[in-house]
């Protein structure tokens, strides 16, 4: 556990940066003064004594011991060259090689002797472990650095980077003897680094884990705290005491020198075994499950850091016994302890340290096999192309040194998969195929089925015992709606619904796993709800974040086993739901899109059903004029099918006229035009005459503008006619009351003259002539009567008998009396009856009148001459008379008014108006219709359609 830091702890990053650049150079300049640099010695502790250099105390088996020197001989010169001071003897050495012979004048009893001596290197460690201990040291102080970097707040990470410092030193600094500022440089440096490591490491052992009743936290603890620092005070003040008073006292400055290195050196192993002794007791005492397995590894990496290298080699040498050979190699070890707790801070929260020893042993493994691959590379190099010369050469090094680089990643990833068969077995394939699993997810686009995949999947590679995946609402506003359950498996009911914003939602959300084990949890999570989410059986949730957020989180129950699920579980769960997060938007997407288009099927099918159940035609025309649309509606009315009318251009679809009406809205009519009673002629078998409403407006997109024209035609042909009708009624009953009134006026006069007329008749002769020009009188005063009644008859149809009437023969009476007529104006008839002649119930002399009528104005219309076509024909329950001529025809504008009486076209004096008047009266009185059709220049059919007497079924049969 991490707690943040305040202010006064934390260090700029930029004074870290600066600190590590600058111990990363010295560790370099250490390395480099290391290779290149061989202090060789005599085996002498020489000292200035009264201006001379008088040999104070001699090693062993050294080479001033082989070659006779002894206590209290004072040197005179070196191969000749005098000496007056210990530095000039250490000049001399400086300047010699290994091996090399020089020549000592000493001066023993007052007598001067020459003695030949072979300089010999002074007793160090082997260089290759030195090497290896510096690359480990820098690795520790980066890897510390980078910790502290990517977690600058917490107070923890600072503490790591001091420790990280403190091994750094401790490993990578060596004093070389060469004894120049640089070289004293080191030797402090490693020295501070060494008294400075053991409280630092225990210290940190008593923080971590974060323990609410730890003994660091009483007031106890925080006063005696800076004790532990109290050692390494008195061991650094010593070793100052002992450098600054060596010069007078050489051996002192040895035997010293010597016991407070071992001294130190047990001091470490000592806080090791104490710091590995609190974490077991903190192991004893911890509560949580997890937490007890966690500090389990941790004491075990612990162990395996420190154990070796303080039994082994520390404590032996800090009491003065002679450590087995090799053991000095286990200080490598040592770089395990930052290695892996540098991994748990970053990665797994100072909890797994189950991850943390294997990639400790992972990174040892690796770095051991790049050594050895190092040493292999430069002996076999130096074996073959330099033979018996000297092998240090920086080319064949660098050489080496790069291939070790490029190897270093196939290497650790080599050994990495090894341990990862070792450790997981049978469960490495089943992880390795969930990761791919995961990134295939991405092609399926049903959201229910490859959730319902992802969870057996992950349940069955992590052998979880339950599972659920929930999914986030559309919005994925946090205050709109819950997680809710689109897949599980493992529970016995369904798993709750998870709030958006509980504290738990609210963590997820903000893209946090969450493991309710872990302590941090714990403090970060309202207790009741980890309370109710553990007895629900799930303990991990893992948010898969999509750019929108957290589009849906796996919640997952415990290991079948009853262990927790480690780093690299929740490691795995992590890109696995990464991988899953984006399947599952791309999921929901396609069920969003599938809804939207069904969505817009059902408009697109609704306006479909209402443009198709219009009453008025209607064409939708693109930006070219172009049809796209033709409804159902405009195929009956013009009769042309929606197949053949889309993509046609509108100008071979209709007339010039229409199409210039149809044209005038986009040109000089921006909001529409409509025009009205505009004459269609359609594209039926035969073709018909129409009058239509044609409306034309604009189709405008989305910005307003023009993308087309909509184009509806209605048809009010019937409606015109049903007009015309009713106003011609109208004006026949305005007519026929007129009528009525004259009628009235006129009978009384003329019933009198007839009345006086008749009286005169009986008294009257024969011979008489008055007799004559009274029966004259009487004739037109009954012909002036019967045209009364024919104006009364107008406005009130005469109730005569009907009967049945053959039309047929009623034309051919009207025909012959035309017959001559006829026959001097050149006009020829042709007859077309039908077999069975139609009979219709009505008046013989009123149908005589209609065709006589009719007739008399086809010849009118024919003063050169022409045809004269008359067609009868049945039909259901009506008699169908056509009656054409080929004359001048009568013009549109005046259709709507032949009806009317007292209009004509016709010459003054050729004609009263009354013809079509009373055809039209007579043909209502009958219960029938009758229509015109005419064209200017072509001339006039006039449809009349009778009710028969008898239906044309029974006529038929009888």
């Amino acid at each position: 556990m991490i707690r943040p830091s305040n202010g006064r702890t934390r260090v700029p990053w930029i004074a870290q940066a600066a600190i590590v650049v600058a111990l990363v150079c010295l560790a370099i300049a250490n390395i480099a003064q290391r290779a290149s640099w061989s202090e060789v010695e005599d085996g002498v502790l020489w000292r200035a004594t009264s201006g001379d250099v008088v040999a104070q105390e001699i090693a062993s088996g050294s080479a001033a011991a082989k070659a006779g020197v002894q206590p209290g001989d004072v040197l005179l010169a070196i191969d000749g060259r005098p000496v007056g001071a210990v530095e000039d003897v250490v000049a001399s050495h400086h300047a010699s090689r290994e091996g090399q012979a020089v020549e000592y004048t000493l001066l023993r009893m007052k007598t001067r002797e020459q003695l030949s001596l072979a300089v010999q290197p002074i007793p160090s460690s082997p260089r290759a472990l030195y090497y290896m201990l510096a690359l480990v040291g820098v690795f520790s102080l980066l890897v510390g650095a980078s910790v502290r970097l990517r977690r600058p707040d917490h107070q923890a990470t600072l503490h790591f980077f001091w420790l990280t410092v403190a091994f750094f030193g401790m490993l990578a600094f060596s004093f070389t003897g060469r004894l120049n500022p640089l070289d004293w440089t080191f030797y402090w440096g490693d020295l501070t680094a060494q008294l400075l490591l053991p409280p630092l490491f225990l210290h940190f052992a008593l923080v971590f884990p974060d323990r609410p009743d730890a003994w660091v936290r009483s007031d106890a603890g925080r006063t005696l705290v800076p004790a532990m620092y109290l050692p390494a005070l008195l061991f650094g003040g010593a070793s100052v005491t002992a450098v600054v008073n060596g010069g007078q006292h050489g051996d002192v400055l040895t035997r010293v020198l010597s016991l407070l290195d071992r001294a130190q050196l047990v001091y470490l192993a000592i806080s090791l075994v104490a710091g590995l002794a609190i974490m077991v007791r903190a192991l004893r005492r911890v509560r949580s499950v997890t937490a007890r397995r966690q500090l389990r590894w941790i004491v075990w990496g612990t162990a395996l850091g420190s154990v070796p290298f303080v039994a082994g080699y520390a404590l032996p040498w800090g009491l003065g016994l002679q450590p087995l050979r090799g053991f000095e190699f286990s200080a490598l070890l040592l770089g395990l302890i930052p290695l892996a707790f540098a991994s748990a801070i970053v990665r797994y929260r100072l909890m797994d340290v189950e991850v943390i020893i294997k990639r400790g042993l992972v990174y040892a493994a690796a770095f051991a096999a790049i050594a050895a691959i190092y040493a292999v590379l430069l002996n076999l190099a130096g074996a073959i192309f330099l033979k018996d010369a000297d092998q240090r050469n920086p080319v064949i090094a660098m050489l080496a040194t790069l291939v070790v680089v490029l190897l270093s990643r196939p290497v650790k990833n080599a050994i990495q998969t090894g341990l990862d068969r070792v450790y997981y077995r049978d469960r490495y394939d089943y992880r390795r195929a969930l990761v791919g699993f995961a990134r295939d997810l991405n092609s399926d686009l049903d959201l229910l089925r490859l959730s319902e995949r992802l969870v057996h999947r992950v349940r069955e590679t992590l052998v979880v015992d339950r599972m659920a995946l929930m999914l986030a609402p559309v919005s994925m506003s946090p205050d709109d709606g819950d997680f809710v359950t689109i897949a599980h498996s493992g529970f016995t009911e369904q798993p709750p619904r998870l709030s958006r914003s509980s504290e738990v939602g609210t963590r997820l959300i903000a893209g946090h796993t969450l493991a309710l084990d872990d302590n941090l949890a714990l403090r970060r999570v309202d207790a009741r709800e980890v309370d109710f989410w553990r007895d629900a059986g799930i303990h991990y949730f893992v948010p898969c974040v999509s750019k929108e957020g957290a589009i849906a989180v796996m919640a997952l129950g415990r290991k079948a086993s009853a262990e927790p699920l480690s780093s690299e579980d929740m490691a795995l769960l992590s890109a696995v739901a990464a991988q899953a997060a984006t399947a599952l938007e791309n999921g929901r997407l396609y069920r969003q899109l599938r809804t939207k288009a069904d969505e817009v099927e059902r408009m697109r099918q609704f306006s479909e059903d209402i443009v198709e159940s219009l009453n008025d035609g209607l064409a939708v025309l693109d930006r070219n004029g172009r049809v796209v649309r033709w409804n159902r509606r405009l195929e009956d009315l013009y009769g042309v099918r929606h197949e053949d009318a889309v993509g046609q251009p509108l100008d071979d679809l209709f007339d010039a006229a229409v199409v210039r009406m149809i044209r005038s809205t986009s040109e000089g009519a921006p909001e529409g035009v409509a025009h009205y009673r505009v004459p269609l002629t359609t594209r039926h078998e035969p073709a018909r005459r129409l009058l239509v409403n044609i409306a034309a407006t604009p189709l405008r997109d989305a910005h307003g503008k023009i993308a087309g024209t909509i184009v509806i035609a209605e048809d009010i042909s019937s409606r015109v006619q049903l007009e015309e009708q009713l106003q011609i009624s109208e004006k026949m009953a305005s007519i026929g009351l007129l009528a009525a009134g004259v009628a009235h006026e006129v009978n009384t006069p003329l019933t009198g003259i007839s009345s006086f007329t008749q009286m005169l008749l009986e008294g009257a002769a024969e011979d008489d002539p008055k007799t004559k020009v009274l029966e004259k009188i009487e004739r037109q005063t009954f012909r002036a009567a019967k045209i009364v009644n024919g104006l009364l008859n107008l406005a009130r149809p005469a109730q005569v008998d009907r009967g049945p009437c053959d039309i047929n023969a009623v034309i051919n009476d009207v025909l012959s009396l035309l017959e001559h007529q006829f026959r001097t104006g050149r006009i020829q008839v042709r007859k077309e009856f039908a077999s069975i002649a139609p009979r219709v119930q009505g008046i013989e002399y009123k149908l005589q009148q209609v065709f006589l009528n009719l007739l008399l104005n086809a010849r009118d219309a024919m003063p050169k001459g022409g045809w004269l076509t008359i067609v009868t024909r049945m039909d259901a329950d009506a008699a169908i008379v056509e009656v054409a001529d080929t004359g001048s025809g009568i013009p549109t504008e005046q259709l709507s008014r032949i009806y009317d009486p007292f209009f004509t076209t016709k010459a003054i004096g050729k004609g009263t108006g009354l013809g079509l008047s009373i055809t039209y009266g007579i043909v209502q009185e009958h219960g029938g219709t009758i229509t015109c059709d005419s064209d200017v220049g072509q001339g006039t059919r006039f449809t009349l359609r009778l009710p028969l007497a008898v239906p044309a079924a029974r006529a038929h049969q009888a």
